[in-house]
C-alpha cells in the first residue's frame, strides 16, 4: 500500500483540529451515522476547555488506495517540544495560516522547524469565508516569512490552497469554494513525498511520543526507519549517544486507524507505530534490532526559560481535599512528566520535599498543575521565576527575551506601549493590520511578561491579541516593578465571616467568600495600600439587645476577585506559595507565622 506521513502545523487557534475532523469525515474513517465531537483529536479535558493542542496525536486515514499518517501538533510556542519531535516522524508539513490573522508568532515558529528539517510545506490560507478576510496580504506575508527564514528555492516553490476547514472545503483558487477536500487530497499525494526507507535493513524506529498504559505500560510511538518488525521480537533501546539502556520483547505493536489503535501482526518501515514493551527506554531513545550499533540523531531541544518550585502542601488544611499528598507521590509524578515531556526538566532540592520544575513558559507549567491537581494532588507552588545564564566570555548575566507580537485597535496601541515599555520591552515594529487595528513586535524580558496578559485584555477591553515566542538571550536589563499593592492576611484559623468581610471592603477587595475556611497567613484580600496587614475574619457581629434601623444595617457583599490559576501564579510575590488542592486555589504568604516572616524580611534586607 502506499503512504504518506503528514503533520499539520499552525499557530494556536488557526483550525488544524477542526480540519483534521473534516478530514477524518470526508475520508470514510467514520461511519455516515456515526457521531463524532468537534475537535475529536482534542481528547484531553483541558484541551477542550482551552481550545487548544497541548498533546500531539496521531490519526490515519484511507484516500483510495494511499494511507495518510496525520500528527496533529500544538501550535503554542510553550508546547514546542512536542512540536519538534513530531517533525523528525514526517516527510511533509501542511501549514495553516489564518485568512485575516495571517501569520503569528507561533506560525514562525513551527515553520522555522520544519523549514530546518528540509520538509517542504503545502500552505493553506485558512477560514476563507471570514468577513474581514484579507488573502492576498495575508499570502505576501507568508511569503515574506519564508524568505526571512531563509526558505531554499525547492522550499519557496510551496503550493497554495484556500480552504474553510469548519466547512469542509479547499480549493486552488481565491474566489472559488469546492465542494470538499478533495484538493488538498490531491496534493498531499503529488506533494509529500512516501517515506525513502529500507525494509532489507534491520529494524530502527527514534521514539517521539512516550505514554503510559494500565495494562500495557510503557508506550513509545515514532516512525520505522528501516527493516520490518513483529511482536515477540526482542529487541534493544540505546541512548543518543549509542550507550545500550535495555533489551525488552515487543508485546504489542499498534498502529493508528482513524482515532483507534489496532494491534499488528507485523509494521514495515515508513509507517508510524506505538510499540509496548520497554521500561526504561524514553523520548529521543532509539529502538532498534540486536544487531545495530549506532543511534539515530535526535533533534537537540530548545533549553527551558522559566522555574517553578513545587513542594509538600504544609498548610493547616493540607490532606483534607487531597489523596496524593506524599513527598514521594510528587517526586514520582513529576519525573514521570519530565521523562515523556522533553521541553520539562525536574530537579530535586536538598531536604528531598521541593522540587524545581523548569520549562517553556506560565501555560506549560499551568497545564501540569492543573493536570496535577485534577489527579488528586495537593502541593503547594512558587511564583514562576526565570532562568539566567551567564556569558561565557564577559561572565555577563545574560535572560531570556521573548518576541511578542500585539494586534490592537488603534486606540489602546499607547497604553500597551507605555505598560511593555515599564516591563523593560522594546518596540521593534509597528504596522496596520488591517480594520482599524495596528501590530505591534516588541523585544521584551521574560520576567517581564509574567502575570501581563490579564492586565493586556482589560487595558485593550478584550479586543487584543498578544502572541509570544523565545527570542534568545540579551543582558540583564534591571530591576522591574513588582506588586504595587499589598495583602490582607489571616490573623486566625477558622471560617471567614460576612459581618467582618464587609467590614473589611473598605480595605481593599476580597479574595474569598463567606464561610471560607480560612488559616493564620492565608491570604484573603488585597489591601488598597502598598504594605502587608494582618486582619481579624473570624469574629462575628456582637449581639446586643437593641434593635434599631441602624444598629440592623443589612450586609451587602461586593462579590470577591475569583482567581484562576494562571492568574494566581502571576500575582503571588517571592515571599508568597500557591496551595493547590483538587478543590481549591488559595493564597499564602510562605512564612505563615507572622514572626517567621518578620525574621525572613530581615534576613532578606541584610543579604
Amino acid at each position: 500500500m502506499n503512504l504518506r506521513n503528514i503533520a499539520i502545523i499552525a499557530h494556536v487557534d488557526h483550525g488544524k483540529t477542526t480540519l483534521v475532523d473534516a478530514l477524518l469525515k470526508q475520508s470514510g474513517t467514520f461511519r455516515a451515522n456515526q457521531t463524532v465531537a468537534d475537535c475529536a483529536m482534542d481528547s484531553n479535558d483541558q484541551e477542550r476547555e482551552r481550545g487548544i493542542t497541548i498533546l500531539a496525536k496521531c490519526t490515519s486515514i484511507l484516500w483510495h488506495d494511499t494511507r495518510i499518517n496525520i500528527v496533529d501538533t500544538p501550535g503554542h510556542a510553550d508546547f514546542g517540544g512536542e512540536v519538534e519531535r513530531i517533525l523528525g516522524m514526517v516527510d511533509g508539513v501542511v501549514l495553516l495560516v489564518d485568512a485575516s490573522e495571517g501569520p503569528l508568532p507561533q506560525t514562525k515558529f513551527v515553520l522555522n522547524k520544519a523549514l530546518a528539517l528540509g520538509l517542504r510545506p503545502i500552505v493553506i490560507i485558512n477560514k476563507v469565508d471570514r468577513p474581514d478576510a484579507r488573502i492576498q496580504e495575508v499570502l505576501n506575508e507568508v511569503f515574506d516569512l519564508f524568505v526571512a527564514l531563509e526558505a531554499t528555492e525547492e522550499q519557496l516553490d510551496f503550493p497554495i490552497l484556500y480552504a474553510s476547514g469548519r466547512q469542509g472545503w479547499a480549493s486552488h483558487h481565491a474566489d472559488h469554494k469546492d465542494k470538499d477536500l478533495t484538493p488538498l487530497f490531491e496534493t498531499v499525494l503529488g506533494h509529500v513525498p512516501a517515506p525513502q526507507v529500507n525494509e532489507a535493513k534491520p529494524f530502527t524506529l527514534l521514539a517521539s511520543i512516550l505514554e503510559s498504559d494500565p495494562y500495557l505500560g510503557r508506550i513509545l510511538t515514532g516512525r520505522i526507519q528501516s527493516g520490518v518488525v513483529k511482536p515477540n521480537t526482542t529487541i534493544k533501546a540505546l541512548a543518543r549517544d549509542g550507550s545500550l539502556i535495555e533489551q525488552a520483547r515487543i508485546t504489542k505493536i499498534l498502529a493508528f486507524r482513524g482515532l483507534e489503535r489496532v494491534a499488528l501482526e507485523e509494521a514495515k518501515a515508513g509507517d508510524i507505530v506505538a510499540i509496548a514493551g520497554f521500561s526504561k527506554a524514553t523520548v529521543a531513545d532509539t529502538l532498534c534490532d540486536l544487531v545495530v550499533t549506532e543511534a539515530i540523531p535526535a533533534a537537540p531541544v530548545d533549553p527551558p526559560t522559566l522555574a517553578m518550585t513545587f513542594s509538600v502542601n504544609n498548610s493547616p488544611l493540607a490532606g483534607t481535599e487531597g489523596n496524593k499528598v506524599t513527598g514521594r507521590m510528587i517526586h514520582d509524578r513529576l519525573m514521570r512528566e519530565g521523562e515523556s515531556n522533553v521541553a520539562i526538566k525536574v530537579s530535586v532540592s536538598q531536604d528531598k520535599d521541593s522540587f524545581e520544575v523548569a520549562g517553556r513558559g506560565e501555560l506549560q507549567l499551568g497545564v501540569l498543575i492543573e493536570t496535577m491537581r485534577r489527579e488528586g494532588f495537593e502541593l503547594s507552588v512558587s511564583r514562576p521565576r526565570v532562568l539566567f545564564k551567564k556569558d561565557d566570555s564577559s561572565g555577563e548575566r545574560l535572560e531570556p527575551i521573548e518576541e511578542v507580537q500585539v494586534d490592537v485597535d488603534e486606540q489602546y496601541s499607547g497604553v500597551v506601549v507605555q505598560k511593555i515599555s515599564e516591563r523593560k520591552g522594546d518596540l521593534h515594529g509597528m504596522k496596520p493590520s488591517g480594520a482599524g487595528k495596528v501590530r505591534l513586535t516588541f523585544y521584551v524580558p521574560a520576567r517581564g511578561l509574567i502575570g501581563y496578559f490579564g492586565e493586556f485584555m482589560t487595558d485593550t477591553r478584550g479586543t487584543g491579541l498578544m502572541n509570544r515566542l523565545f527570542h534568545g538571550y540579551a543582558p540583564y536589563k534591571g530591576e522591574l516593578q513588582g506588586r504595587r499593592t499589598g495583602v490582607l492576611i489571616s490573623n486566625g484559623d477558622g471560617a471567614a465571616t460576612a459581618y467582618n468581610l464587609w467590614k473589611l471592603e473598605e480595605r481593599g477587595p476580597m479574595l474569598i467568600d463567606p464561610n471560607t475556611k480560612v488559616y493564620r497567613g492565608m491570604i484573603i484580600g488585597e489591601h488598597a495600600k502598598g504594605n502587608d496587614l494582618e486582619v481579624n475574619i473570624l469574629e462575628g457581629k456582637k449581639l446586643t439587645n437593641v434593635r434599631t434601623v441602624n444598629k440592623d444595617e443589612a450586609v451587602r457583599l461586593t462579590p470577591p476577585v475569583k482567581m484562576t490559576l494562571e492568574k494566581a501564579m502571576a500575582y503571588i510575590e517571592d515571599d508568597e506559595l500557591l496551595e493547590v488542592t483538587p478543590q481549591n486555589i488559595r493564597l499564602r504568604k510562605r512564612f505563615l507565622d507572622p514572626n517567621e516572616r518578620k525574621k525572613a524580611e530581615r534576613a532578606a534586607e541584610s543579604a
